[in-house]
């Protein structure tokens, strides 16, 4: 029978998963994973998707919007997202821990990420290798899902194709590695180009390129990939919206310029 009373931490870490790994504007009653959970839990479809809205009334991005009807965060919302986003990579090991005791039988049907560059695992034991690679598949799941699966420069939807591209490195921000507010989802080609310093966003969220592509031979790809896209704006995610100073590390530190 759903349960009338309080949230249990168990509830509100589903709840969290939901938000992290949902675009916003799926998060219905009738969404099946929603449906799904709510049964695990003993809550609700609708009760689970308003927990999710509650804790969009925490997300600055959306607060930002000005969206109503986003006030009823609880105590206990409150105090599980300010411990999520002061440590991303705890919560989703206990995220992980909780959906696997719920549904063991769970399968990841993801697409992998591929390698992060930069991400060292030299000399980590087991258990802190599985648990940085929990880690990468919730950043992945929650950059992706921001952006509603869509590369942000090119609108490219196909999943197998999209990366949860890190603005500051993995290797130079340990505290961030998992924050989805230093993530950009891109296509595989524009990843590689961001890590590389041949691209980069803009205070104002324009693609800037670097001379060096701008200095190529005249080229239909490059064209296609790259020139059709400068100086115009990317594609802001409806939550987790990248933090100024992230990209600001981006263009002052590995932006070739």
């Amino acid at each position: 029978m759903p349960q009338n009373n309080g949230w249990s931490r168990e509830q509100l870490l589903i709840a969290l998963k939901l938000y992290c790994e949902i675009p916003f504007g799926r998060m219905s009653s009738g969404n099946s994973e929603i449906i799904r959970f709510s049964k695990l839990i003993h809550r609700t479809p609708s009760s689970l998707a308003m927990k999710l809205t509650n804790l969009a009334s925490l997300d600055p991005k959306i607060v930002s919007t000005g969206r109503k009807g986003l006030t009823n965060a609880s105590k206990a919302d409150k105090e599980i997202w300010n411990e999520m986003t002061s440590d991303w990579g705890h919560i989703a090991v206990e995220i992980n821990q909780t959906v696997q005791e719920l549904a063991p039988t769970t399968t990841n049907q993801e697409v992998p990420e591929p390698p992060q560059i930069g991400a060292d695992f030299t000399g980590l034991t087991k258990t802190t290798l599985i648990e940085a690679r929990v880690g990468q598949r919730f950043f992945r799941q929650a950059v992706l899902s921001a952006y509603d699966f869509k590369c942000c420069i090119t609108g490219l939807a196909a999943q197998e194709l999209l990366v949860a591209s890190h603005i500051v490195p993995w290797r130079a921000d340990s505290n961030n590695r998992l924050n989805p507010r230093n993530g950009l989802c891109l296509s595989a080609l524009h990843d590689r180009a961001f890590d590389q310093g041949l691209i980069t966003i803009s205070e104002n969220f324009h693609l800037l390129l670097s001379s060096r592509i701008s200095k190529l031979k005249p080229n239909r790809y490059i064209d296609d990939a790259f020139l059709v896209y400068a100086d115009k704006p990317i594609e802001i995610p409806a939550k987790f919206v990248p933090d100024s100073a992230f990209l600001k590390y981006h263009r002052e530190n590995l932006f070739c310029g």
